[in-house]
């Protein structure tokens, strides 16, 4: 699934449904340190993961932006470094007119005025208005593979961001991926109908029987409830 694909079949759904999906279809799910916000609410982006290391220099970007696909997100390993903000407008100008769809650092930026005002998406720990004064040795893997957090991402992986949150799955299985978490939405959609016109969801998800059940059967879990009823509120 090319990036399009993947973009447009993310404009319906959410970071929560696709993290559910995951776990329904027992995929490995990795999820970002959540100090990663949008710098502009609303923000959404889904895409094949391009991945940098930040040495302290922009010129890792440039080379990143020659060999980037359209649709690719640019995720920047800045060690969550709060003394400098690694990128700015310039850089967020370059990275949209590469074809990069968005950027995602485990670090900072400045320039939060001009980024608001240039519309493209950008998620980030925080701001610094500061640059890198630093040149750091840079290593074998500086446009192959970032660090996140607790994990590594690489160019086999899919990332996912809106007001959620960031997290990132393995390119494999993508349209089941997909179409488990439309599946979880249509359902939650339909038990939230149902409590606004009057059937709360206690009623709904049989909550009573699933008491009694319990008592008989202490091994008796919700979750094994919910999946005989085809609950979707809790994987």
């Amino acid at each position: 699934m090319g990036n399009k694909d993947i973009s447009n079949a993310f404009s319906e759904l959410s970071t929560p449904l696709i993290a559910d999906a995951c776990l329904r279809l027992k995929l490995q799910l990795r999820i970002a340190p959540p100090n990663i916000r949008s710098i502009i609410s609303g923000t959404r982006i889904a895409g094949r993961v391009f991945p940098v290391r930040h040495y302290g220099s922009v010129d890792i970007f440039l080379e990143a932006m020659g060999n980037a696909k359209q649709g690719d997100v640019l995720v920047i390993d800045n060690n969550c470094r709060t003394d400098e903000g690694c990128i700015g407008d310039l850089t967020a100008l370059e990275a949209k007119a590469s074809g990069f769809s968005g950027i995602i650092v485990w670090g900072c930026h400045r320039d939060t005025t001009e980024l608001i005002q240039i519309g493209f998406p950008v998620f980030s720990c925080g701001t610094c208005p500061s640059g890198p004064q630093r040149l750091d040795e840079r290593h074998s893997d500086a446009l192959t593979s970032a660090r996140f957090g607790n994990f590594e991402v690489t160019r086999n992986d899919i990332v996912f961001a809106d007001d959620d949150g960031v997290l990132v799955v393995l390119n494999q299985k993508i349209d089941e991926l997909f179409s488990t978490a439309r599946t979880i939405y249509q359902t939650e959609r339909k038990q939230a109908e149902l409590i606004k016109n009057g059937k709360r969801l206690r009623e709904q998800l049989r909550f009573d029987e699933y008491l009694s059940k319990r008592v008989a059967d202490p091994s008796y879990t919700f979750r094994k409830h919910l999946k005989a009823l085809g609950g979707a509120i809790e994987e």
